[in-house]
């Protein structure tokens, strides 16, 4: 590991004399090499093991071309609203939109999205229809069940279906995106990773999960506001 910034367009991958990145890491933030930011901390440490790593800051939404700079990564790509869920980086309690936006450049209010992980996850997804796609940060960790959205008052389904993701790291990633790297490098299909703590993974059977405790349906949780509070109890 070195003391030069991580590749953050394809000419810098291009200079190190990369073909490919390992992952690539869509974030909402500015790119800020500083311990203060979640999408350093993580970037570094798969770095630190070996992994090539291409970050891609605040990629225009409207454009997927936004998100192939470095062509499909070989292992996932990873995503993060950023140091703050997107929803509060962008409106007061009141629910009137922000002047500033401290988190980018200029303070310049408009380079990500609302709901900015459902929004990337997507984006991805229009040109990558297999590659993996990892959620992380506060955004992600704090919707990956079904919850409450404050901003529309109503509930909603886990970013994790929202988004087209495969898996959620959620909290403090740091182990948890290390094993997850390790199992991708091996080559064990992501919908396999049911094992790794602190993630949330979609899979099409319960058959080989065990011990699982099962949560209401977010229908139930829809229907009745009791279901949603017993649900939340056992999550927490």
């Amino acid at each position: 590991m070195g003391n030069r910034f991580l590749p953050v367009c394809r000419q810098d991958m291009e200079e190190r004399g990369w073909d490919q990145v390992d992952f690539v890491y869509v974030i909402g933030d500015a790119y800020v090499d500083h311990p203060s930011f979640g999408h350093a901390i993580i970037s570094r440490l798969l770095e630190s093991k070996g992994y090539r790593v291409g970050i891609i800051s605040q990629p225009d939404w409207r454009d997927p071309e936004s998100v192939a700079v470095y062509g499909e990564p070989r292992l996932a790509f990873l995503v993060t609203s950023g140091n703050m869920d997107s929803m509060v980086n962008h409106y007061s309690v009141s629910k009137k939109r922000r002047r500033t936006d401290a988190y980018t450049p200029g303070g310049i209010m408009g380079k990500r999205p609302d709901h900015a992980c459902v929004v990337y996850g997507n984006l991805i997804r229009q040109t990558y229809k297999k590659t993996p796609v990892i959620l992380g940060g506060i955004e992600a960790s704090l919707r990956r069940l079904a919850h409450y959205d404050y901003w529309s008052d109503r509930l909603k389904r886990s970013v994790l279906l929202d988004s087209g993701a495969d898996i959620i790291s959620y909290g403090m990633g740091e182990r948890s995106i290390l094993e997850i790297a390790e199992a991708l490098e091996a080559g064990i299909p992501v919908e396999e990773l049911t094992y790794v703590d602190g993630t949330a993974v979609k899979v099409r059977s319960l058959d080989r999960i065990y011990d699982a405790e099962i949560l209401p349906s977010f229908e139930a949780l829809k229907e009745d506001k009791k279901e949603y509070a017993k649900s939340f109890y056992t999550q927490y």
